[in-house]
This record gives structure tokens, sequence and C-alpha cells, in this order.
């Protein structure tokens, strides 16, 4: 019996033994992830991990090429599916991918110099060259740090929450790279640098691109890692039959795909769950249809839910999620700046905003990131914010990368009712006699030829200095008494001028920016103002008469503050512009002149009542001081436009300079409805009182002896605005449509 017992107890622990290394044998196995590229068709990636999130799935390692790589990446960062979802349905990925930067951004002489041209292409040694991508993908990379910031300490990506790595191509010798150390801002940038859409990204002095173009689903290299079970998301393009090939480009891109596709056909089967949403009816570019792709995603997924499911029954482990804080504000402490050559610290100090000891909030800083990067004088710009001892201060550390094109050709076409036709060729050169100033030429052909000149020195908080010389000049029938005097017998009978009127004016100012915002200049100028006519003949006398033909010489002070976010079709922000000239002196035509001054002031608020309706005022004034024989520098109103010459406004419901006066108070509003995106219906109306000393006889509190009434329609292209607008004044009863074609010069 002992025996029998002592068989039996071996035999039992025998078998618990056996069970023992069995269950030690079938461990938990590792669940790796492996997001293919796609640009747009990758928000499907966010539908996939939002199921894999919903049935607990741990995943152990992702894997992601391009926009794999990004969405894998915040993935692995400690995002769930969820949060990537409302975050990513939040970005403006027309600025994110086209490098546009809130207008803001940039300096007051960028914005004046920067809202007229429909074409820019570099153009050093007088060789037309076109740029190595149409964006550098900075937006891109502020987007990415800005959400990795929690992480941003983790340079070895598989100590991440989830370890993580993603695929990028040296450029130089076509090799495949895996990044998995480094600044994962900077690694996923490098991945998802599609050619010719975003520049290169250096890293390590290699120059990388996009890792789809060698290798666009990583799944060999995942399995490496030690993982038992991939699951593998594909939203790349399938091959089209003839009959979507009806286009050089469908070809061109089905031709290109070749690789991928073929490759994908064993990549696909070394994953154990492959998930393939339905993307047909979406492109690389389609991120305006990011929630429908997601949900595509989804839906995919839910196809494989079996699947998903014998995934999950394997594991013990569910992910827990520790829920990120994206930062909001932060203190810099120190500054330290590298790859600067030809500009100085306090230039880049200056553009990024940065005083240093003062905290911010994170939008600010991000809008000094942008100020620099606006100003087109740099490829790239990388930084990284280091955490000191003291919560929420940090060390900033940047290197920038000189752009080498310093010189530019821009194109611009226009139309309107008062300079009629003109095309522009505008040459701008950058550090053409000191490191960071910029000089720009704009030729402008057509019915009425002008030019415009402009260098700065950009010193940013410092004083700066600046010249502009422009011509400006155009023939139109305008009220007579801009160019005569009350008492003159020319004006009898006569109610229209037909009059050529030309503007010289030459500028030499110093500029203080304060408060971030505001610009203040002070300056003197020369200006030669000239007005003839054909119409009005007298006996004995030549065709032309003459006007004026004067050489005025001024001071004066000028303060900007405009952060409208818009120029053309602003749905925020405020606008002042404040002038004030002295006229010390005259000589030629005008042999009477005594000193004067001229002070006006325009400002504007516009806001939005939702993201379709928004509201644009404008409240205007101006008056003349001292002697009032000069008058052809008096204020005329009348028509619809912009860039009028000396003190020329618009007025809806009257002809151009149809109105004059030494004085003035004028106020618009303008509902701007904008039905489809770059569609805007408006609707306007004026008020104004004008009239000689309005503010001396206190008229200018009574109502308006002037209204008039707009109604018209606006599409953005990219040449500039196509309008056509109907304006009618109840006081005249007329009507006069005005059309524009382009962005004005």
């Amino acid at each position: 019996m002992k025996i029998k017992y002592l068989i039996l107890f071996i035999l039992l622990t025998a078998f618990l033994n056996v069970n023992a290394q069995d269950s030690i044998v079938k461990k938990e196995p590792k669940v790796g992830l492996v997001l293919s590229g796609g640009g747009a068709k990758g928000f499907a990636h966010i539908g996939v991990l939002k199921v894999i999130d919903s049935l607990g799935i741990k995943v152990d390692y992702v894997a992601g090429t391009s926009m794999g790589a990004i969405i894998g990446s915040l993935y692995a960062s400690g995002y769930s599916g969820k949060q990537l979802e409302v975050m990513f349905e939040a970005q403006n990925f027309d600025e994110l991918i086209n490098d546009s930067f809130p207008r803001g951004s940039k300096s007051f002489y960028e914005r004046e110099n920067a809202e007229k041209y429909a074409v820019t292409l570099p153009f050093d040694n007088f060789k037309i060259s076109l740029p190595s991508a149409l964006s550098r993908g900075q937006n891109v990379y502020n987007l990415l740090y800005h959400l990795m910031l929690p992480v941003d300490s983790t340079e070895d990506f598989s100590k991440l929450p989830i370890p993580f790595f993603c695929i990028a191509t040296d450029i130089e010798t076509g090799e495949s790279l895996v990044l998995e150390r480094g600044k994962l801002a900077e690694a996923v940038s490098a991945s998802a640098a599609l050619p010719s859409l975003f520049q290169p990204v250096i890293i390590d002095d290699r120059i990388l691109v996009d890792g789809g173009v060698t290798n666009n689903f990583p799944v060999e290299e995942l399995r490496a890692k030690g993982m038992d079970i991939i699951i593998g998301v594909d939203v790349q393009d399938g091959l089209k039959d003839r009959k979507l090939l009806k286009s050089a480009p469908d070809i061109l891109f089905q031709i290109s795909n070749f690789r991928t596709i073929n490759a994908m056909r064993t990549k696909s089967k070394l994953a154990d769950v492959i998930v393939k949403p339905d993307i047909t009816n979406y492109s690389v570019i389609s991120f305006n249809e990011g929630e429908n792709i997601i949900s595509n995603g989804e839906a995919a997924a839910r196809v494989q839910l079996l699947k998903l499911e014998e995934v999950k029954r394997q594991q013990v482990k569910t992910r827990e999620y520790k829920e990120l804080t994206v930062l909001d504000s932060l203190k810099i402490n120190k500054v330290s700046l590298d790859g600067n050559e030809r500009y100085t610290r306090s230039y880049l100090i200056g553009k990024l905003k940065l005083k240093g000891n003062e905290k911010i909030s994170y939008k600010d800083f991000k809008d000094g990131i942008s100020s620099l990067i606006a100003t087109n004088n740099f490829d790239t710009f990388r930084y990284h914010l280091e955490p000191t001892e003291n919560e929420g201060e940090y060390n900033f550390a940047g290197k920038v990368i000189e752009s080498q094109t310093s010189t530019f050709l821009r194109l611009g076409i226009h139309f309107d009712e008062l300079y009629k036709s003109a095309i522009l060729a505008n040459l701008t050169k950058k550090k053409l006699l000191f490191s960071n100033d910029i000089a720009s030429l704009d030729i402008i052909l057509g019915d009425n030829s002008r030019y415009n000149f402009d260098y700065f020195i950009d010193k940013g908080y410092y004083i700066s200095l600046g010249a502009k010389s422009r011509y400006n000049q155009f023939r139109k029938s305008i009220s007579p008494s801009l160019a005569l005097d009350e008492d003159s017998p020319l004006l009898e009978g006569v109610n229209k001028l037909d009059a050529r009127a030309s503007d010289f004016t030459n500028q030499l100012f110093l500029q203080t920016i304060f408060q971030k915002d505001f610009a203040l200049r002070l300056g003197g100028e020369h200006r030669r103002f000239k007005i003839t006519s054909e119409t009005i003949t007298e006996d004995d006398q030549s065709d032309r008469i003459t006007f004026d033909n004067t050489n005025y010489f001024s001071v004066y002070g000028n303060l900007l503050y405009d952060d409208y976010d818009n120029a053309h079709f602003p749905k925020s922000g405020f606008y002042v512009n404040a002038n004030f000239h002295l006229y010390l002196n005259a000589y030629g035509f005008n042999k009477d002149f005594n000193e004067f001054s001229i002070a006006k002031a325009d400002l504007g608020y516009a806001f939005s009542f939702n993201d379709k309706l928004a509201l644009k005022t404008e409240v205007n004034g101006g008056f003349k001081i001292g002697n009032k024989s000069t008058n052809t520098l008096d204020f005329a109103f009348g028509g619809y436009g912009a860039n009028f010459i000396s003190n020329f406004y618009s007025f809806y419901g009257y002809d151009f300079i149809s109105i004059i006066g030494n004085s003035f108070v004028k106020s618009t509003f303008t509902l701007d409805y904008e039905f489809h995106k770059g569609h805007h219906i408006l609707g306007a109306a004026n008020f104004a009182n004008i009239d000689d000393d309005l503010f001396e006889t206190g008229q200018f509190f009574s109502s308006p002896d002037y209204t008039g009434y707009a109604l018209g329609y606006s599409l953005e292209t990219f040449i500039g605005p196509l309008e056509g607008k109907y304006s009618y004044s109840p006081e005249t009863g007329n009507a006069y449509w005005y059309f524009n074609l382009g962005f004005w010069f």
C-alpha cells in the first residue's frame, strides 16, 4: 500500500510540474501593431484604434510609416483612439500642410508686402527655380512637438508608454531606416515627409523623407522585436483598372505605387490580423473627409471583430490609460540658439518674442515660433523645452537652418474699376546690404503703369529703419472741387472733371515695436502730387490744364495695430491705423502754400457670430489743421477699392472721388456670410459726414449727410478675391457696379 501511495504521489507531482511548465510556455503573447502610410487615408487608423481600445487589447509595440507613424507615435505616447479622434478633428489641415501661419505672425512690413502676390518663385542668380517642396513641415512639427511634450524627455522610443519605431528613407542612398531613438517629433516628421509636399528632414546629417518610399508596412521589423501576434492596418491604394486610369496623374500615381502594392501582397501574409479599410473614394489629401475616413476604419475593424476578440482572450492584462494633459502655459528661463550665422541673436529673439523669465501661454509661445518662420529666412526651426527644477519652467533650445535662397520673383494680376487691368512683377532681395534687411521692387504694367519700392532693416523690438518710394496714377472723372477753389470760375456748370491724377511719394522712417502688436513709425516724406485735365479749356491755352503739380515736404507719425486674422475677409481682430502729417514746405505749382497738418485714423473690429457669419465694423475720421489753401490733399470719397493715393477713401453708393472735404467721419458695417469655403455673400452699409471744417462747426455729431449700401459676392482664388458688388445711395438714387479681380497692389 505504501508503495502504491508513493507511486501516486510521484505521478501527481509530475503532472503538476508539467502543467506548471506548460503554463510558463503558454505565457501571455506579445501583441504588435503596424500602421501603414497613406496620407489622409491614414485617419482610418484612428477608427481601428478606437475598436482596439473598446476591446481592451493591450498593444506591446507600435510600428508605423508616414501617417501611420504620426498616429502610431501619438498612440504610443499615451493617447487613446478617442482622444486622437477629438484632436485630429480640431485641426485645420489646410494650415498644417501649407504651412500657413496666422497673419499676426508676420511683421507689419511683411504683411504689407506679402498680401498681393499670387506666385512666389526662387530667383537666385537670376534663374527661376522651384522650391524643394510646397511646405517646410514646420506646422506639422509644431503640432507634434506640443502633443508629445509629455514624453519629450524620452529619447529611447522603446521606453515610451508603448514601445515604438518608425520608418524613414535616406534620400541620398535610398536606404530604409528604422528610427527608434532621438527626438520623437523630429523622427515622426521625417517619416511623414512626403516628397514634393514636405521638404526633407535632416537628422544626424542624413537627409530623410517619407518612409513609404522604401517600406510602407514595416511588419518584418516589428516581428523582429519579439512580437507573437501582429495586427496590421493597411490604408494603401490598390491597383486601379483601365476605367479609372483616365488622366496622366492617375497613371503616374499608379506607376509609383507598383512597388508598395506588390510588396504588400507578401507583407500582409506576415500579419496575424489584417484590417483593410475601404478608402477607395478618398485620396492622400482628403483631409477634409477625416470624419468619414475614421468611421470607415472603425467599420473595417469590426469586420475583423472575431479575430480581435481572440487576441484579447489570450491576454490577461488590459491597457490602462493615464490621462495626458497638453501644456497650456510655461515659463521660459534661459534661451539658447544655434545655427544662425547671417542673422543675429537679437533678431531671432525679437521674432520669437521671448524675453526670458516670464510666464506665457503656449499659444503665445507658438505664435513666436510662427513669427520667426514666417520671415521665410529659415528652412527649418527645431526646438526643445528642457524642464528645470521648478515646475512649469523650461530652458529653451532652438536650432535654425538658414535659407540659402535670398532672391524671389513674385507675380500677380489685378483688375478694378479705378486702376483697370494690371500685371505685377516683383523682385525681392533679402540680405541686400545687411544680414537682416529686405528690398522689394514692384513693377506694375497695364492701363495705369506704377511702381513700388520698399527697403527695410528689421531690428524687431529695436529701432528699425525703412524707406519707401512709389508712383501711382489713374485717369477718372472726379469732383472738380478737389482740384479747384470754390470761387474758381472754372467750376461753373462743371459736375465732373475728367482728370489724370498721379502721386509720387518717398518716405524715410524709423520704426519700433512695443507691446508685441503695436508699431510706431516716425519719418519724413516727400510727395509730388499732380492733377491735370483735358476737359476744361480756355481761349489761347493748351488743351491740357494743370491743377496741381507740387512737391510737398512733411514729417509724419504713424501708429499701427493690426491683428485681423484675414486681410480681406476678417472674422476676428482689431485694426488701428493713425496718421499725422505736418506739411512744412512745398515748391512747384502751389505758390500760395502755407504750413498745415492732416490727421486721420482708421479703426476696425471684426467678430464672428458662428463659423460662417462675421461682422466687420469700421470707423474712420480725419481733419485738416491750419491753412486751408491747399485743397488737393483734402479727403475724397467714392467707389470701392484699396491702395488709394493721397487721402482717398472708398464709399459705397457714390462714384470715385465724388465727395470732397477737409474733414470727415465715416462708419462702415460689412456682414460676411461664407456659405461655402471661399465663397462669400457680402452686405455692407456706410454712413458719413464730409465737409470743410466739420469739427469746428460740430456737424460731425449730426445725422449722416451721405449713406450708401452694397450687396455682392466674392470668391477667394489663388490670385486674390474675385468680387462683384452692386451699390446704391438713397440720396442720389444712383447705383454703381464694382468689379475686382486679384489682390490689390
